[in-house]
Parts: C-alpha cells; structure tokens; sequence
C-alpha cells in the first residue's frame, strides 16, 4: 500500500487541506470535476486529499453498490488526478457519526479541512441525514469553505455511476470508457482453467471477477494485459464459459497475443477497449476454436487501427 493511500483509519494531516468528498466508484468524468476544483487550490496552499470510501462497503438506497473499479485503481486514479492524498475507511466504521460529528472529528480535527469541495447530490453522516446546505451551514460555524460543484451532463442527463454500470452490464464498453476517462480494468490474480486453449496453440489466463464487483455483459472483448510493465494486445471472453461447461462464476479468460511465459498466481491489469460478440454456446470445440481465431482477426484488426491512427 503506498505511504499515501488511507484504508484502515483516518489520519491526522499536519497541513490545511482542501478535502474532495465522494465516493468516487468511477472515478468518470463528473467526480473529476470535483477533483479538479479540489486540486485547484493547492495554487492556495492547501494539501488536496480525496475522502471516500471502501466501494462494497457503500449503500445507497438500501442496496451495496457494486464496485466500478477495485479500491486500488480507484486511489491511484485519484493519485494520478493530483490528489496527494486518498482516504478510503470501510463505510460501516463511520456510518453512525451524525452529520456534525463527522464534520467535526473527521474533516475538521483529523484532516483539518479548510476547504471542502462536494458534488450537488452529496450525503453525507447517519441515514444520509446531511446534504450541501448542511455543509455549509456547518462550514459557517467551524470555519471552513464550501465549494458545491454543478452536476457533468450528458446527452441532457446526469452522469452518474449507476448510469456508468448499466452501460457495463449491457456491454456499451467503449461508450463506458469514454465517461470514464479511461478504461474499465480490473486487476486480478490469475487462476488455474482447463488449459484447452494450449492445445490449440491460443493459451489463456483466467482471473474471476471478485464479489461486489460489477460484471460486464457476458461476451468477447478486444482487451490489452499489463504485464512487468508491458502492454499487450488480447482478447478476453467474460463470462462462464458454456462449451466446456467449466465454471458457474464469472471469469474473464484472456488469450495474450504475442506473449508467452508462467503467469498463474501473478496479480495482472486487465483492460477492456471494445465489445465484439455475446457469449455462446458452440456445438464443438472445433467451431470453438475458429471462432477463437476469428476474434482474434478482429482484435488484431481493433488494435492496428488505434495504432494508425497515433
């Protein structure tokens, strides 16, 4: 975990901050806005630190939202946008703080907020009780600035990340990207599968999808794979593999092209560019495997233009 990244308890920052409070599951565009005016007043003198929270552990009308990227990516998104600091606690260790409470011990003594900078639709303490007006309300009386910054409008509608899951779960990847500013990846240990594809020459990682975690439409992708520091181009299947009948949980399987080498037990970046086709059943591992190298055209095809066009 880097020095800088908070997920078991809220430090005590020795510096005026301007803190960013959201839960920030994608990190999309509209969080970045709030991230943005937040960094902007490092120009002041304040330490800009994004306050969340653990995804999985956050409810929102009375249903735990499924995670759009692993706390991990989350922070080091953060990180990358100028945040110098992330603090992600488990939602349930500050549930019961009542509005004020939190204020006072969390933003004020804590991380000594001098600025706080939220979205429009921020709640925030027991029950969700406070809002934007109770923040500055709160503000007033302990001495802090409150910035509330407009809602990221698309197409006429408010992105938000239950938008951002639905265009996941319908497999709208590329759409979803683009909101998200950058690729919807997942970072995860690869597992022991049937090694079926070895013997066709198009051999494969498997790395199942963690609970809590938002799956994409069950089909194939043209992906990429970042190993020791390397990009490389793939193709991924996500789903529960109904040829073989070999798992009941979703997995994404990935042939790497032009890489070979041991990679079971290493935790790898997966990331997702584009839909191709559903996942389907095929009536042999013969019509399996053409279409395997079919799809492998495609991404081949997918990533030779993106290349042209620079």
């Amino acid at each position: 975990m880097e020095k800088n990244i908070f997920y078991d308890s809220v430090p005590c920052m020795d510096k005026k901050t301007v803190v960013a409070l959201g839960v920030f599951d994608g990190v999309h565009s509209g969080h970045r806005t709030v991230i943005n005016e937040a960094v902007s007043f490092k120009e002041k003198g304040f330490l800009p630190v994004a306050f969340t929270f653990k995804t999985p552990s956050v409810f929102k009308k009375g249903e735990k939202l499924q995670a759009i990227l692993s706390d991990s990516i989350k922070a080091e998104r953060l990180l990358r946008l100028g945040c110098e600091a992330v603090i992600s606690p488990d939602f349930n260790e500050l549930k019961n703080l009542s509005p004020e409470d939190f204020v006072k011990e969390i933003l004020v003594e804590k991380l000594k907020a001098g600025v706080v900078v939220c979205g429009d639709d921020f709640r925030f303490g027991k029950n969700a009780q406070g809002n934007c007006e109770t923040l500055k309300e709160l503000g007033k009386k302990l001495d802090f600035e409150v910035k509330v910054v407009e809602p990221f409008m698309v197409s006429g509608e408010v992105l938000s990340s239950t938008m951002l899951r639905e265009l996941i779960k319908n497999g709208e990847i590329s759409k979803a990207n683009r909101l998200l500013c950058e690729n919807y990846e997942l970072e995860l240990e690869v597992v022991y599968g049937a090694q079926i594809g070895r013997t066709w020459n198009f051999p494969t990682i498997n790395q199942i999808f963690p609970e809590g975690q938002v799956v994409v439409k069950f089909g194939v992708y043209c992906s990429r794979v970042l190993i020791d520091g390397v990009w490389y181009n793939g193709v991924t299947n996500v789903g529960v593999k109904p040829t073989v009948n070999e798992k009941s949980e979703p997995l994404a399987e990935t042939f790497i092209m032009d890489y070979t080498g041991d990679l079971y037990g290493k935790k790898l970046r997966l990331s997702l560019y584009e839909f191709i086709r559903e996942e389907k059943k095929f009536q042999s591992l013969d019509e399996l495997k053409e279409e395997i190298a079919k799809n492998k055209k495609y991404a081949e095809k997918y990533f030779e233009n993106i290349k042209q066009k620079g």
